[in-house]
């Protein structure tokens, strides 16, 4: 049984429960460095959250206009139960909602097999990203 729900959302009108989940995974576990975390697209960008059965913010993602998916970040408690697949299948739900073509993003090495799992493939050779090896990563979308 689903333990969680997923909404659509805006940074304005979720944007402390979006940036408690960013800063536990990045800030917090992966050591990004704050002013890193935080960019002017989080105001334009589609966010996607998820929370528990008892309304707790366990998991986001967000798309901005250009196709560009990122800031996927699951509570570590949470991960390996598919809410990351159901943040990401949303976020490309809301890529064709919005008619993009093709979606594209940066996966950390380590999640590289996840987003191949769901159709992505590997655009471009390993760069550091927030002290993190990182590859390209891109997805056509067919809006039929």
């Amino acid at each position: 049984m689903q333990n969680y729900s997923i909404h659509i959302c805006t940074w304005c009108s979720h944007q402390q429960q979006l940036s408690a989940i960013r800063r536990a995974v990045f800030i917090q576990e992966q050591q990004v460095p704050e002013e890193l975390e935080w960019d002017k697209f989080d105001k334009t960008a589609q966010h996607v959250i998820a929370v528990n059965n008892k309304g707790k913010p366990i998991a986001t993602g967000r798309i901005k206009a250009d196709g560009h998916i990122g800031r996927m970040a699951v509570l570590k408690t949470y991960r390996q139960q598919g809410i990351g697949s159901a943040i990401l299948l949303t976020l490309l739900a809301v890529a064709k909602q919005q008619n993009i073509d093709t979606v594209y993003l940066h996966a950390q090495l380590s999640a590289i097999s996840f987003y191949e799992q769901h159709g992505f493939v590997c655009s471009s050779d390993q760069f550091m990203d927030a002290g993190i090896p990182h590859k390209s990563m891109t997805k056509r979308l067919s809006n039929a």
